[in-house]
C-alpha cells in the first residue's frame, strides 16, 4: 500500500496540474465520449469515432484484420476506405495551430491534425476540433450526408451529459423527415436560413466537445512506465535502458520525438513537425485498386498546394507525414494482435520499422517496389520510397546500429503503453 502512495504521489508531482490530477470526466468531455463512442453519427448508424480510434489499441485501428494488410479501414458504407492509417486520438489535442516556422533560407511546419496537417485549427483554434468535423461527412468514412444530420442526432440523444446541458438548447425547426434525408447519400436537411447558421454553430460546438474529450485524463492518461521511470518511480531494465540511450543518442530517435519532461510537463514524444522518412507503398492500400498503382501520396505537400500562401512550399513538403507521437505505440490487446507503422500502415511489427531506420540507405532497393516488409526482411532489401523527393537522410537510413541495438530501442518503446499504473 505505501508503494501504491508513493507512486501516485510521484506521478501527481510529474503531472504537476496536468490532466491526472483531475480523473473524473467533466461534463463537457463526457458528452464529447457520448458522440465519440456514437454510432448513430454515420449513414448506415454503424460506425462512431471509436471504429479508428480505439482505447485498447492506443486510440488508433483496433482490427488486426485491417491492420495486416492495407491498415486503412472501412467506412460506414460497405467496400468504402480511406487511403491511410488512423492516426491516434490521444495525445493529439497538444498540437498547436499549424504555421510555417522559418529557420534560416528554409524552415517547417509545426502543428495541425490529420497526416497531412490539414486539419490546421484554424477554424475552431483546436486542430483535433477541426479534425473531428472532417470523418462524419467523409464518404468513405461516417458519410452522413449533411453536418444538420450530426446535429439532430446529438442534439436528440438521449446522453448521460446531454448537448443541452453543456451548451444550451438546440432551437431548431426540425422537418419531419430528418432522419430519412440523413440515411441517403446526397440527403439535405432543408432548414430555414436561421436554422443553418445555428446548424453550423452547434457543429462547431459538437467538434469541441470531441476535442475536450480527447484531451481528458481518459484519453491523455500519461500512465506508462516510463511515466512511472520520470517520476523515478520505478527503474528500468538493462535493455530499456539501453534503448533509451540510443533514443537520445546514436538512433537520433528524439530529435522527432523529444522525450524529457520540462516544466514539470510529461513528454508527449512528438514535435508536431512533418517528415518524408521514405516510406515505401503498402500494396494491401485499397487506394491502389481504385486509382491505380501509380497512384502517390503527396502528405502535407499536397495539402499546401491547396493553398495560395503555401503553394509556392509545396513540391520542397512532398511527401511529408506528421510525426505521430510514440506514446502507445506498443499498446496492443494481446501480444498476438497486429498493429500496423507508418502513415499507410507499410510496416506491422516495431522492430522492422527501427529496422528500416537503420537500414534503409544500405540496403539494396527490392526490384518490385509493393514488396511487402516480411518480404523485404527476407531479400535484405527495402523497396524505394513512395516519394524519393524530399527524403530524411540526415536522421534516418545509415544509424549503424547492431541488432542488439534495434532490439533495445524496440524494449524502450514498449514503456510507453499507458496503463502501467
Amino acid at each position: 500500500m505505501m508503494r501504491l502512495f508513493m507512486l501516485v504521489s510521484a506521478f501527481l508531482l510529474l503531472a504537476g496540474s496536468g490532466p491526472l490530477c483531475g480523473q473524473e470526466l467533466s461534463d463537457i468531455e463526457q458528452l464529447g465520449k457520448s458522440i465519440f463512442f456514437d454510432e448513430n453519427l454515420s449513414i448506415n448508424g454503424n460506425q462512431s469515432c471509436a471504429a479508428c480510434h480505439g482505447p485498447a489499441v492506443g486510440w488508433t485501428g483496433p482490427i488486426p484484420a485491417f491492420n495486416e494488410f492495407g491498415s486503412v479501414y472501412e467506412g460506414s458504407i460497405a467496400g468504402r476506405f480511406g487511403n491511410r492509417k488512423p492516426p491516434s486520438a490521444a495525445y493529439a489535442t497538444q498540437s498547436p495551430i499549424l504555421a510555417f516556422h522559418r529557420q534560416g533560407n528554409s524552415g517547417l511546419f509545426l502543428g495541425g491534425n490529420f497526416w497531412d496537417g490539414r486539419a490546421t485549427g484554424e477554424k475552431l483554434g483546436n486542430p483535433a476540433a477541426d479534425q473531428a468535423q472532417g470523418p462524419f461527412l467523409n464518404p468513405a468514412e461516417q458519410a452522413l450526408p449533411d453536418n444538420a444530420c450530426v446535429v439532430y442526432f446529438v442534439c436528440t440523444a438521449d446522453y448521460p451529459v446531454t448537448f443541452e446541458s453543456v451548451w444550451g438548447a438546440c432551437d431548431i425547426a426540425w422537418p419531419g423527415d430528418v432522419p430519412a434525408q440523413c440515411a441517403s447519400e446526397g440527403g439535405m436537411v432543408a432548414l430555414s436560413d436561421a436554422d443553418a447558421m445555428r446548424v453550423e454553430e452547434i457543429y462547431d460546438q459538437v467538434a469541441l466537445a470531441i476535442a475536450a474529450y480527447e484531451g481528458s485524463a481518459e484519453v491523455n492518461a500519461f500512465t506508462s512506465r516510463y511515466d512511472a521511470y520520470l517520476a523515478k518511480a520505478v527503474k528500468l531494465s538493462s535493455m530499456e535502458r539501453k534503448g533509451l540511450a540510443l533514443f537520445n543518442g546514436k538512433a537520433k530517435c528524439s530529435n522527432c520525438h523529444p522525450n524529457k519532461a520540462r516544466m514539470g510537463e510529461a513528454p508527449l514524444l512528438t514535435d508536431f513537425s512533418y517528415d518524408n522518412l521514405g516510406l515505401p507503398r503498402n500494396r494491401d492500400n485499397p487506394v491502389y485498386a481504385n486509382e491505380g498503382d501509380d497512384w502517390v501520396d503527396e502528405g502535407l505537400g499536397g495539402f499546401l498546394e491547396s493553398r495560395p500562401e503555401y503553394a509556392g512550399m509545396a513540391e520542397e513538403h512532398a511527401g511529408a507525414q506528421k510525426v505521430p507521437t510514440l506514446r502507445n505505440v506498443d499498446l496492443r490487446p494481446d501480444p498476438g494482435f497486429v498493429k500496423a507503422y507508418g502513415h499507410n500502415g507499410y510496416f506491422k511489427t516495431l522492430k522492422g520499422i527501427v529496422h528500416f531506420y537503420n537500414t534503409r540507405d544500405v540496403k539494396p532497393t527490392c526490384p518490385d517496389p509493393f514488396t511487402s516488409e516480411a518480404e523485404a526482411l527476407a531479400q535484405d532489401c527495402w523497396p524505394e520510397p513512395e516519394v524519393p523527393e524530399n527524403v530524411n537522410d540526415n536522421e534516418l537510413g545509415d544509424l549503424k546500429l547492431s541488432d542488439e541495438d534495434e532490439d533495445a530501442i524496440v524494449e524502450f518503446l514498449k514503456t510507453l503503453s499507458d496503463g502501467y499504473f
